[in-house]
């Protein structure tokens, strides 16, 4: 069967190089075990691995594991950062770098296009020029440098994506207020804050009637979706004892957890089973977080194989087929 990869990440040197003079708060420190991580302030986000750089490295990987295609992206913290015209250098320079890949190895690597998003007219700009070269989707962060990403200043990107009819994977980074929540040590701000970052951008998106506003939108809720499977109860609850001239929402709350998409990054296999079960399993794709020091391309392999034949079928490929029109 055809295996396609959703969640997988690149970095570019260029890029990095970028981060550390214009990055603002970002910076670089050395972890206990001699390797160079990019911090918020003094909260960890990201650990660079040569995988993120070297694509004759990612292709390799992709071979052993048994990968066909793998739908990359940039990760957090993205180009939210610098100032206008640093956010869209660092935009093209990421997004040029994959598209550059994707010409390299035609058959085995697609990308999300990553966009400027805090200025949404350079956003849409870069959305369009991306799509021109051959961009599947767009990535954006679950908050994007603390703004909710219904504030109604984005809505002219959401406009050209739900035109587009584009899937968009939403990733976690640091939440707003990691520091004051005590998440900076033992990598919290990873493990509970990015579960917590992206439950909390779906869920207001589900509540504040997103869905019904951009009704093409293909969202992909990263690491099995965060929290949301866990709390359909409450979801369900909450709507029950609504006021309801405050309801924005036109459908119930699971159905719009089934409306969208997750990816199968639970590092459990009761997870991914669970998850299956609350949204079924056409709206599952695979999903390993390659390179990153947390990626579980053999978890992702095992979990997957565990399930019925339909479901490992559907989640490894065929539902990606589908969603992004491969």
């Amino acid at each position: 069967m055809t295996v396609i990869d959703v969640h997988t990440h690149m970095f570019t040197h260029k890029w990095l190089e970028l981060l550390k003079e214009k990055g603002g708060t970002y910076n670089i420190q050395t972890r206990p075990d001699g390797q160079r991580e990019i911090f918020r302030g003094n909260t960890p986000v990201v650990l660079p691995q040569k995988g993120h750089f070297d694509w004759k490295l990612r292709i390799q990987h992709m071979d052993q594991a048994g990968i066909d295609v793998s739908v990359v992206s940039l990760t957090c913290p993205n180009v939210y950062w610098g100032g206008e015209e640093v956010s869209v250098q660092a935009a093209r320079e990421a997004n040029d770098n994959v598209a550059d890949a994707q010409r390299e190895y035609p058959d085995r690597i697609r990308w999300f296009a990553s966009l400027p998003w805090e200025y949404p007219q350079r956003a849409v700009e870069e959305l369009e020029r991306c799509v021109a070269k051959g961009a599947v989707g767009v990535m954006v962060l679950a908050n994007v440098a603390g703004k909710s990403l219904t504030d109604p200043m984005f809505a002219p990107i959401w406009k050209a994506i739900d035109k587009r009819s584009l899937p968009v994977l939403v990733h976690p980074t640091d939440p707003p207020g990691v520091d004051l929540m005590d998440m900076t040590k033992f990598d919290l701000s990873w493990s509970v804050g990015f579960m917590f970052d992206t439950t909390l951008a779906i869920t207001r998106m589900i509540f504040e009637g997103f869905f019904d506003q951009y009704p093409n939108l293909k969202i992909i809720a990263s690491h099995g979706g965060g929290t949301l499977p866990y709390l359909v109860g409450r979801f369900e609850k909450g709507d029950e004892v609504e006021l309801p001239q405050r309801r924005q929402m036109k459908r119930k709350p699971t159905d719009y957890l089934r409306h969208i998409y997750y990816d199968t990054i639970t590092y459990n296999l009761g997870a991914l089973q669970y998850l299956v079960s609350v949204v079924g399993e056409e709206h599952v794709m695979f999903g390993t977080d390659w390179p990153h020091w947390v990626h579980d391309t053999k978890g992702a392999f095992a979990n997957t194989a565990a399930l019925p034949a339909s479901q490992t079928r559907a989640l490894r490929g065929a539902n990606a087929l589908r969603v992004f029109g491969l």
